[in-house]
């Protein structure tokens, strides 16, 4: 009698396990996290999809099935975290902006950098938040793409705010003064000089840096940009004495 299976049942074995396979849940979160962790460890052009892989331990067809090419792979993973820009713009939201309150200025920037350090300081944002700091200022059609979906609009409501906040300057100003303060935030992001700096004093992106980043941040804007002139100042004309 014969018992070996015959070529098409074990065709579809092989097939039901492979959908199997690739229907894991945390596979496809593997392939993610993965991907995140190259991509900010050497950069977007130095990772193949076939290192992807084997970080995320799966079969090299796994990330293509899941996620196509390479270049919708690393914007899956900025659709992933949009939810801390949903978080940044909440938290500008809930700040009143008052020109003539002096808290109005650190309120903004603290809601424009609290959220990405928290990130930076947990283990499962980490990467993502060295992914942003090293990735998305060169000048490549992936970074581009994320920038303009996802971080434009968060810039142009931050500028909008500041512009809101300190009035008497033009919104290009404004605009300046923002890419100013977002290069303070990444470089604290992703410096590691800091620690050889201090004579081993700090440490790389240290959270409790933050309050003084914030003050940094904000001494700078309040120095660059212009303020409202100050009124000019009343003169009195001495009465005469009677005589």
């Amino acid at each position: 009698m014969n018992t070996r299976t015959p070529p098409a049942k074990r065709s579809a074995h092989r097939a039901a396990a492979t959908v199997a396979e690739a229907t894991r849940p945390d596979r496809r979160q593997a392939i993610l996290l993965a991907a995140e962790k190259l991509f900010a460890q050497h950069g977007y052009h130095a990772v193949t999809i076939r290192q992807i892989a084997e970080e995320a331990g799966v079969p090299l067809a796994l990330v293509g099935y899941y996620y196509g090419p390479k270049h919708e792979l690393f914007h899956a993973i900025f659709e992933h975290w949009s939810h801390s820009i949903d978080e940044r713009l909440a938290g500008l939201k809930a700040v009143h902006i008052d020109p003539a309150d002096l808290r109005t200025l650190p309120r903004i920037i603290e809601a424009f950098t609290g959220p990405v350090l928290a990130l930076r300081a947990s283990a499962e944002g980490e990467y993502y938040a060295l992914l942003v700091a090293r990735e998305l200022y060169h000048a490549t059609e992936e970074a581009d793409r994320v920038l303009r979906g996802y971080f434009d609009p968060l810039a142009e409501a931050y500028i909008d705010a500041l512009h809101l906040a300190m009035p008497h300057a033009t919104r290009g100003q404004v605009a300046w003064a923002y890419q100013f303060a977002l290069g303070a935030l990444l470089h604290h992001l992703n410096d590691s000089r800091i620690e050889r700096l201090s004579h081993g004093e700090n440490v790389r992106s240290d959270p409790a840096a933050t309050p003084m980043l914030v003050n940094f941040i904000v001494g700078g804007l309040r120095a660059a940009l212009p303020r409202p002139k100050a009124p000019p100042k009343k003169t009195t004309t001495p009465r005469r004495q009677k005589t």
